[in-house]
């Protein structure tokens, strides 16, 4: 890995533990819970990516460097709102923007190293693993912690993210694979996903959605 990936894995990694953990304050979880929702949305996407590529164990379990900046990064917004805020909830709007610019970073981080992980790996022909890859990456983290806290994942309901992960990573892929410079494609990719995610929350850009119609449940079997 580059020295612009490694460096973007850090930032990125650092920004998804700040989202994670913002919304675990917002649940209002105890210290552990903060620090455990900041390292699971942190590392959870490159988790799923590790055991989809067969890498055993996952290498957030060898690598601790990325776990203790997750878990660094959770405790420091965890003491900012504790010192500054008592025991009271960072206001919206603050952390609604906090945590929307941290998962626009770290997603658009995220979805270029996923890609880059199966080209790494010997899959560089295989474009659709790889922007797979790079996909489940950016939003396998996010899935996990909103299925912790009891909510439909955001990603499948609401405003453009796992088709902004999907543009970034072809993007890199596309332009690594037409023989671009390294770091310039990973500029690309990243700043693909980052102005596509922050558009569509500006926006409130949504894919159509079925709707069934009103007073009608809708029914499993």
């Amino acid at each position: 890995m580059g020295y612009l990936l490694y460096a973007a894995e850090l930032v990125g990694t650092a920004a998804f533990a700040l989202s994670g953990s913002l919304l675990a304050i917002q649940k209002r979880l105890d210290l552990f819970g903060v620090l455990f929702l900041g390292v699971v949305t942190a590392l959870g996407g490159g988790t799923l990516r590790d055991l989809l590529l067969g890498t055993a164990p996952p290498r957030m379990f060898y690598n601790m460097e990325y776990v203790c900046l997750a878990i660094a990064s959770s405790l420091l917004i965890f003491l900012i709102v504790e010192f500054r805020h008592g025991r009271s909830r960072i206001p919206p709007g603050v952390s609604d923007f906090l945590m929307v610019l941290c998962d626009a970073l770290g997603l658009g981080i995220f979805s270029v190293i996923g890609t880059q992980a199966g080209i790494q790996a010997g899959y560089g022909d295989n474009m659709f693993l790889c922007v797979f890859l790079g996909m489940t990456t950016g939003v396998g983290g996010r899935i996990l912690r909103d299925i912790m806290c009891k909510d439909i994942p955001f990603v499948l309901r609401k405003h453009i993210y796992a088709v902004a992960a999907i543009s970034g990573g072809g993007v890199f892929y596309l332009l690594l694979r037409a023989g671009i410079n390294q770091n310039l494609s990973t500029l690309a990719g990243m700043l693909a996903t980052l102005t596509l995610r922050l558009l569509a929350w500006h926006y409130r850009w949504n894919l159509p959605r079925a709707t069934a119609p009103e007073g009608q449940e809708t029914k499993t079997v």
